[in-house]
């Protein structure tokens, strides 16, 4: 009898090592060999789903944007606004090893995208929903989302990420959420 094969897990597998080889080895090692090497998977049977090297680029950006929403949404219904907006933002930095990867293939990404049109726009859906969480957790923690609030907030969640990546990490992550808390405290005091 032929094994049944389940795709979604085989193409959650596949991305997963497309971001391994992308924070390994960098966006230009990124080939459907290497992938399926990394995955332990034959190259052929990646052949139909991702034919190309472009085609695995466009999906493990793609998949940045899934993971990161489905994170958002599956956050406790009964959480306060004021909580709720800290667990959201704390879900866009990469504060554990699955978050810290899918931080460093945006980056990856993104530079890519910088050179690569048909990126651009992936690359951009996945910034829009970092923007909108962003927006969201204003409006929570009591705030009025001007787009001068969102770039701040953005824009400061955006650059811990990236400091949580690449500063010493034997420091920790207390002092990037107590940047987020000091930043959702600011936000509640300024409608006031």
């Amino acid at each position: 009898m032929p094994r049944v094969l389940d795709t979604a897990a085989r193409d959650a597998a596949v991305i997963q090592a497309a971001w391994h080889v992308i924070a390994r080895e960098g966006i230009t090692a990124l080939t459907v060999r290497r992938v399926a090497a990394q995955a332990g998977l034959a190259p052929s049977s990646l052949r139909y789903t991702f034919p190309t090297q472009a085609a695995v680029r466009e999906k493990a950006i793609t998949a940045v944007s899934q993971r990161l929403s489905q994170r958002i949404a599956a956050l406790p219904a009964d959480l306060t606004a004021q909580a709720w907006a800290r667990a959201a933002l704390l879900e866009l930095l990469p504060l554990d090893q699955q978050r810290s990867l899918e931080m460093e293939v945006f980056l990856a990404l993104g530079m890519a995208a910088l050179t690569d049109d048909s990126l651009q726009p992936l690359w951009q859906q996945a910034d829009t929903v970092v923007r909108d969480v962003c927006t969201k957790a204003i409006t929570a923690a009591g705030g009025e989302p001007t787009a001068v609030q969102v770039d701040r907030l953005h824009a400061l969640i955006d650059g811990l990420a990236f400091h949580l990546l690449v500063r010493d990490r034997t420091r920790g992550h207390d002092w990037a959420q107590h940047v987020v808390d000091r930043e959702l405290r600011s936000l509640a005091a300024r409608r006031l």
